[in-house]
């Protein structure tokens, strides 16, 4: 039976003519009209997220991503706004945007001050189920060494504030400041992470489980593994891609687990570097393998991953897709990729806003 998937996208709302950051409430509003639990809000009073179902196959995550997005399209053009899916927004001035006013950002916000100030990103994240928690912590042990190259992958934050940034991915430098995010420690087992994770809780770094954010972790409310490196992943393609890949990943893990194969050894320095390497030049430039400590083509660690994970996308019948989108993103280039040709092109931030528009919406 194959493993099931869900995906959690955030998008940013903007005024439809101005292209500012707009109030995500009236859109939230109208989705909520059939009592849809669906659609949420996020820290920021611009920002809304979308949850699919869960999902058995591609072909059901894309008809439900690209649903869920017309719902959101259609509702934003009820409010006069669009949305738009990137780590970041090419033009946002953090300081206009306001917190939405619920307890737990209350306290994230009182908290982490001026991070959570800035804090004005958006991700994707992939949760792909599993039998149990146990062995949720031990497909974590064994995915880390590929996280880098699903950051370089859905890459789509290369402005901030109005300028560029010269990284691919500077959303994942802006949560890479948070204390409870990042790649996380090798554990033992699930009592460990829970163990860790209370830890946390008491020093007041995290008030509850949902808020250590590792880039890979046990669901707080499912058995899943939970993936959460991406940017947000402005086409519907590049959010297919990290599913698949996600999915295979954790059933590549399951059958080294079977065989009683030994985790690779990935140092957690080399893990730290290959996290930052591959949010500065995405797939432009050379990404280290931590595992084998070697800095090779972007291009060489993507086709290593599907090596890596051929055997699940073959069974799976994704091989064709998986392997075609990934070439694709290769060829053409990730979205931040894409969105400094629009801005050498056109000369400004403008055209940049509008191709995430077009993009996003392209459904």
């Amino acid at each position: 039976m194959p493993l099931s998937m869900g995906l959690e996208e955030e998008y940013f709302v903007v005024d439809a003519q101005t292209h500012q950051l707009a109030d995500s409430a009236p859109l939230l509003d109208t989705v909520r009209r059939d009592g849809s639990e669906d659609y949420t809000a996020e820290l920021r009073r611009c920002m809304v997220e979308s949850r699919t179902g869960i999902c058995w196959s591609l072909a059901e995550v894309r008809r439900d991503l690209r649903a869920r997005r017309n719902t959101l399209i259609s509702a934003a053009a009820e409010a006069g706004s669009v949305i738009v899916a990137s780590g970041t927004y090419p033009t946002a001035d953090w300081r206009r945007a306001g917190f939405t006013a619920q307890p737990r950002f209350d306290h994230i916000a009182g908290t982490y001050a001026r991070l959570a100030d800035e804090h004005l990103i958006c991700a994707c994240q992939v949760h792909v189920g599993v039998h149990d928690r146990d062995t949720a912590v031990e497909v974590m042990n064994r995915v880390r060494r590929w996280l880098p190259v699903l950051s370089a992958l859905s890459a789509s934050s290369p402005f901030w504030s109005g300028d560029d940034t010269g990284y691919a991915s500077y959303r994942n430098s802006i949560w890479a400041r948070w204390p409870m995010a990042g790649m996380p420690p090798t554990l033992s087992s699930y009592a460990d992470h829970c163990d860790r994770v209370e830890r946390l809780m008491r020093t007041g770094i995290s008030a509850d489980a949902g808020q250590v954010f590792w880039d890979v972790r046990p669901g707080t409310r499912y058995r899943t593994v939970e993936f959460r490196i991406a940017d947000a992943c402005t086409t519907v393609d590049e959010a297919v891609l990290q599913a698949g890949l996600c999915r295979a990943l954790v059933h590549r893990c399951l059958l080294e687990i079977a065989r009683g194969d030994a985790a690779p050894d990935a140092p957690a320095e080399l893990l730290h570097a290959a996290t930052w390497r591959a949010a500065r030049y995405g797939l432009t430039g050379r990404l280290i393998d931590p595992v084998d400590a070697e800095l090779v083509p972007a291009a060489v660690l993507v086709n290593r991953l599907l090596d890596h994970v051929r055997g699940p996308l073959m069974e799976s019948g994704d091989w064709p897709e998986i392997t075609g989108l990934a070439q694709a993103a290769l060829r053409w280039g990730n979205s931040a990729d894409r969105q400094r040709r629009a801005y050498t092109d056109s000369g400004g931030l403008a055209a940049v806003v509008k191709q995430l528009i077009t993009e996003t919406t392209a459904v």
